[in-house]
């Protein structure tokens, strides 16, 4: 059986039994494009199906969740949790709410999570979850009421040794706390099952910074594999989140100048570069949760372009740091004519496949998500570390433990990426995420 091992029946397989779940489809294909030459040269990977048995979930969870609204109103929703590989250790990843959720993204991102959460070194393992609920322009005693149904459902399946979520997209500080505080009531114990916390009820300082600094970290780290300073860099991000704000604001501790950020609505070009001031005037206008990037472009007298992203915009480095798939082939061509010298992902699985051909073809450096915006969880694993140890750690030791931990993931995708001309970033992430998670699966047995 496995000694057929190619690229082409891998995928046939993946797509049969998986069918409608273009997103998974696309992530698996990511991987495996670079992982299947590997296997192939490595006689006990193939023989014990490794490859197969990491794109099957260990077990997928799928429940009603009942809520009240404000009006008195019952709605209901679907709620999700993927627990996909624990090989390495308990499963991590984020709770997603938003309309657009449903088993194929939460495959595809707790797939992609399998191979960040290997690539940090910590004992971590990978999960992904979440619900179609919308939490935007709900009352906070509408989002603590579904809150609290979904953990009621979710306690069941998760714990500190066995699974532990964290926020992602539509989950932030008011959610995980709600979250918390409904899983302790019921556990009746207080355990650090959920990370991303507050700081007063075990949460960890750095955390909402990791994934935005971790990515100029890495950054950092490639231009200094070439010889190159990020010093005087133009910088292009799309987004106005939390990764892409906290990335843009130490890039530009780092000497970078940040010209661009975006939103759903549109994108704001600011030729001066985004100053402490200006992020500052942001992070209170989307904390608001109804402020739009256009009110940026107002007020410091810059450019705002309605409905384009800001891939047109010319620059040394670009950062998709909003969603999946908002970086396509035409908007690669258009950063490869710009002058664009580096892609690194803030969000997951942001480029489309036939944007990465582009960028990897036109000798542009491309750092794929799973090891560009590790910095997040890496944090959360720390935060779980915090916990287990009843402390917490500086400022200025968490961002330095993150700092070593992005440089070390460069050092592996360096390792086992490097070919004749520049290092291949994709191929390095996936295979040195792959080997750690595969030998410890080989060590457990065949079956």
């Amino acid at each position: 059986m496995y000694r057929d091992l190619s690229l082409e029946k891998f995928m046939q397989g993946v797509i049969r039994r998986n069918p409608g779940e273009p997103e998974f489809h696309q992530a698996v294909h990511e991987v495996a494009e670079s992982v299947v030459p590997y296997v192939i040269q490595h006689p006990a990977y193939r023989e014990a199906g490794i490859l197969e048995r990491m794109t099957e979930p260990d077990r997928t969870i799928m429940f009603r969740v009942v809520w009240e609204d404000d009006a008195g109103n019952i709605r209901v929703n679907r709620g999700y949790r993927v627990q996909f590989n624990n090989a390495i250790g308990p499963y991590k990843g984020g709770l997603r709410f938003h309309p657009s959720v449903n088993l194929s993204i939460l495959k595809f991102l707790g797939f992609e999570q399998t191979f960040k959460n290997s690539l940090t070194t910590l004992p971590i393992g990978a999960g992904k979850g979440g619900s179609d609920f919308d939490p935007k322009g709900k009352s906070d005693r509408e989002v603590m009421r579904f809150c609290q149904a979904f953990m009621t459902e979710l306690v069941h399946y998760i714990g500190p040794n066995i699974d532990v979520p964290a926020g992602d997209i539509g989950v932030g500080a008011r959610e995980i706390s709600f979250l918390f505080g409904q899983y302790k009531r019921m556990a009746r114990e207080f355990t650090g099952v959920l990370t991303g916390k507050g700081l007063e009820y075990g949460g960890s300082l750095v955390r909402k910074e990791a994934t935005g600094y971790g990515a100029a970290f890495f950054l950092e780290a490639m231009l200094h594999h070439r010889g190159e300073q990020l010093e005087g860099k133009t910088c292009v991000l799309s987004g106005s989140g939390n990764v892409a704000l906290h990335c843009a604001e130490k890039l530009r501790q780092l000497g970078g100048t940040v010209v661009t950020l975006s939103d759903s609505a549109g994108f704001v070009y600011d030729k001066d570069g985004i100053d402490e001031e200006k992020l500052e005037y942001i992070k209170v206008l989307k904390g608001e949760r109804r402020g739009r990037i256009a009110d940026y472009a107002e007020r410091y007298g810059c450019e705002y372009h309605a409905g384009k992203a800001p891939w047109g915009v010319a620059c040394d480095v670009a950062f998709p740091c909003a969603t999946q798939n908002e970086l396509d082939q035409q908007d690669a061509r258009d950063l490869v004519a710009n002058g664009c010298r580096a892609v690194v992902e803030g969000a997951n699985m942001p480029t489309t496949v036939e944007g990465i051909k582009v960028l990897t073809g036109n000798g542009v450096l491309y750092a794929p998500g799973k090891a560009a915006n590790a910095g997040g969880v890496a944090v959360s694993g720390l935060e779980m570390t915090q916990n287990s140890m009843r402390l917490a750690w500086s400022a200025e030791e968490l961002e330095g433990r993150l700092k070593a931990i992005m440089q070390d993931i460069h050092g592996k995708c360096v390792e086992y990426g490097s070919g004749d001309e520049q290092v291949d970033y994709v191929k390095g992430a996936n295979v040195a995420g792959f080997r750690k998670v595969a030998d410890a699966m080989l060590a457990y047995g065949a079956v």
